[in-house]
């Protein structure tokens, strides 16, 4: 009885033009276009592999060591789908796989907090059709599929800059990612991930969204007239690497996505303190240096994800690591790299004296901060990658 195994990871996305709310909760169609940044997967990843088995009994997920309900409508409408368009696979012995006899085991792992803000259901959503797609010798795109599970699972599936089309036809057909420029497109592009806060959010994004499509009037402007002409406009500045544009329009577009939570009945409050902070910082950081060297976003949660060129990562590392400073103890897990961490260091007192700002420094106020790049779509691993099976 021979089993099928395959291992995949695949990356995290922030969106610079946000996704926030659905015209169709069933098939996951959004109220309108977004367009996100894939990140690199040597800091942010889901790790998954996927066993199809004859003598699986049912179908099995586990999480991060944990076994989760494997019933739930996202999961199954993905299983559904790729199972429907399943391939021709030979057996080791040349004989065509029956798939109707064979149940999947799914074991997933993330390598950073779940549920916390950090697009976790993206890339575990994005892992999971992946992985099952070549489980199963599915061809052709599958950005749909992964929609199912997650929306913003679609824009996991390519590196680089992806926009995911809000598309026209009520069945879904044409409401699919698709890579705007590859993750080389733009070398100097660096991503700092502010971890403010790794716990669970209060709000799920699900529920926060059918609260604001019900309830929120700047959401329904927002939708109607404001995100796709920006969709449009931010495309042409990512072609061509327009950071003043780029930036201008990654922050008002997280302002105007937290602006509809706080709409929103009852209200949705993602951003803490430490949040806004950031936000004044890098607003003050900008005009010192007279246009946007920085530009922030924000998800469902409190963590700061800043969009930067490479030239300027030691000076907002600086002026961070000085507002928020670590205890002595983990200074060096708050920024990894020795080498960012010791040029940080020593722009520290002419970055934060350019400033002009007052504020005490809140030690601890952010847990760490990791410095990364754009990168690749999902991969696909060996068989020594294989993660375990649990009992």
């Amino acid at each position: 009885m021979e089993d099928v195994v395959v291992t995949v990871t695949a990356p995290v996305n922030i969106a610079v033009i946000k996704y926030w709310g659905k015209r169709d909760e069933k098939l996951h169609l959004p109220l309108n276009g977004s367009l996100s940044g894939t990140l690199n997967q040597k800091d942010l990843k889901t790790i998954t592999t996927l066993t199809g088995s004859k003598s699986f009994s049912e179908d099995e997920i586990w999480l991060n060591g944990k076994k989760e309900d494997v019933n739930i409508a996202r999961i199954q409408n993905c299983l559904k789908e790729i199972r429907s368009r399943a391939g021709k696979r030979l057996d080791t012995q040349g004989a065509e796989i029956d798939w109707s006899q064979y149940r999947v085991k799914i074991v997933s792992i993330n390598n950073f907090p779940t549920a916390a803000g950090l697009a976790s259901s993206a890339s575990g959503y994005a892992a999971l059709v992946f992985g099952l797609s070549q489980l199963y010798s599915v061809s052709g795109d599958v950005t749909g599929i992964a929609r199912l599970g997650s929306g913003s699972a679609c824009r996991s599936l390519y590196g680089g800059w992806v926009k995911w089309n809000m598309g026209s036809d009520p069945a879904g057909s044409d409401s699919i990612a698709v890579q705007t420029d590859d993750e080389k497109h733009w070398p100097e592009m660096r991503v700092l991930v502010c971890v403010v806060n790794d716990k669970k959010k209060e709000t799920s994004s699900s529920d926060g969204m059918q609260n604001s499509v019900r309830t929120s009037k700047l959401l329904k402007t927002r939708a109607e007239s404001v995100v796709e002409p920006r969709l449009k406009t931010m495309e042409q500045a990512i072609h061509d690497r327009d950071f003043q544009t780029f930036g201008d329009l990654t922050m008002k577009d997280s302002d105007d996505f937290h602006a509809v939570c706080a709409d929103t009945t009852p209200p949705i409050y993602y951003l803490n303190d430490t949040s806004r902070f950031i936000i004044d910082l890098i607003h003050r950081y900008n005009k010192t240096a007279g246009k946007i060297q920085a530009a922030y976003t924000f998800d469902a949660g409190p963590n700061a994800v800043i969009y930067l060129e490479d030239k300027y990562v030691p000076e907002v590392l600086a002026m961070l690591s000085h507002f928020f400073p670590p205890s002595a103890d983990r200074s060096e897990d708050f920024i990894k790299d020795a080498t960012l961490r010791s040029e940080s260091e020593k722009l520290r007192e002419k970055v934060v004296g350019s400033l002009n700002a007052s504020n005490e420094p809140r030690p601890d106020g952010l847990k760490y901060i990791l410095c990364t790049s754009l990168g690749p779509g999902p991969q696909v691993l060996g068989k020594e990658d294989a993660l375990p099976s649990p009992n």
